[in-house]
């Protein structure tokens, strides 16, 4: 089967690329499927995960006014599939673009949507005005009114499913690329965060609750790794907060499982979020986690009281207190980081591919 991706970029340490590196990776390996991935603005250089050479790259070059934007989109796209002859297209693009696919080629061949994000997704602080929020709920409706068109719309997990309540919605979870052997022994004094520095994932609000959770745990230490976080917004901060001292910024790493291993406790306090990678593959560690029940992923895995905390959205006060618990109490964080890593039995990279093997198998028939 030739199956293409649509995707903004690969080029980076976001979660969608590096599920799509372990799923592309298995589709051609495994299944013996013919893969292509389609990017936009040298979206495929450098690329930070591993692709296998049989994948086949493309990138498309957007520019210009929305309309010449969208009008560059449709025709490269169509250059793309008259020579690939798709047999399955997935949109992996939480734009508004890749919302209008099926609306932009009118086909026969298969299109699926893949939801790496919440339904309520915001990358940027909406204006409290009553166009703002006019502006806000029309792009919702547009989004629910365009998922519709698609064959299937593939949500990664039952939170999902009940935030976005559509006829031709599935649930397939994100698989770990690997099980670790190696688990966190917790008695580190190291709290770790893994997020690019973008209103979404909340990083901003993560550093006045380690400002105050620190007064009573000035031996701990915060490590913040990802995209952007270098940079002088978050360093200002921390300084503003007199916290510079024990919080320590990283641009992304691989091995980032060797970094879970070192800390004690994982952090999240993102806006919104699909299935947090992050929270798989730290919890996959033995790493209890913490995270802000923003819509809707951190709730799809975090089981609160047993293998970490689900903190009401937003109340920093109730977050303060189940961290300092955390720190505080040994005991306590090897209980949760136990039941934490109970959940790669739920994530296994072959029960996952073998759902979009029957889904592939299924949409062919049609």
């Amino acid at each position: 089967m030739r199956i293409v991706y649509l995707v903004p970029s690969i080029a980076n340490e976001g979660g969608v690329a590096r599920v799509l590196s372990t799923k592309a990776n298995y589709l051609v390996q495994k299944l013996g499927h013919e893969v292509h991935i389609v990017t936009q603005n040298k979206g495929n250089v450098p690329l930070f995960y591993h692709f296998d050479a049989a994948i086949f790259l493309h990138d498309i070059l957007l520019t210009g006014t929305p309309f010449a934007f969208l009008w560059s989109y449709q025709k490269a796209l169509s250059v793309i599939f008259k020579k690939i002859q798709p047999d399955c297209i997935i949109v992996a693009d939480n734009g508004l673009k890749g919302y209008l696919v099926p609306w932009l080629f009118p086909t026969k061949t298969p299109i699926l949507f893949e939801s790496h994000g919440s339904k309520f997704i915001q990358e940027q602080a909406s204006k409290n005005t009553f166009f703002g929020k006019l502006t806000y709920r029309f792009l919702i409706l547009l989004k629910i009114f365009c998922a519709k068109k698609f064959d299937t719309f593939i949500v990664l997990s039952e939170a999902s499913l009940q935030e976005w309540k559509l006829y031709n919605a599935l649930v397939i979870p994100n698989p770990l690329a690997t099980i670790p052997v190696k688990k966190a022994n917790l008695q580190s004094k190291k709290v770790i965060a893994v997020a690019r520095n973008t209103y979404e994932k909340g990083l901003d609000r993560l550093l006045p609750i380690w400002q105050k959770t620190s007064l009573a745990n000035p031996d701990w230490t915060l490590e913040i790794y990802g995209n952007q976080v270098t940079n002088g917004t978050l360093l200002q901060l921390a300084k503003a907060l007199q916290i510079e001292n024990s919080v320590r910024f990283y641009e992304p790493v691989k091995n980032i499982e060797a970094k879970y291993q070192e800390a004690a406790v994982v952090l999240m306090t993102s806006r919104s979020e699909g299935l947090p990678m992050i929270l798989l593959e730290a919890m996959a560690v033995g790493l209890p986690a913490i995270a802000y029940d923003c819509p809707c992923g951190p709730r799809a895995i975090i089981t609160e009281g047993e293998n970490g905390f689900l903190i009401p959205d937003g109340n920093e006060n109730v977050f303060i207190a189940k961290l300092t618990l955390l720190l505080q109490n040994v005991a306590l964080r090897v209980q949760m980081g136990n039941n934490a890593s109970k959940i790669t039995a739920k994530y296994d990279l072959e029960t996952v591919m073998l759902q979009w093997q029957n889904l592939f198998e299924t949409v062919a028939k049609k």
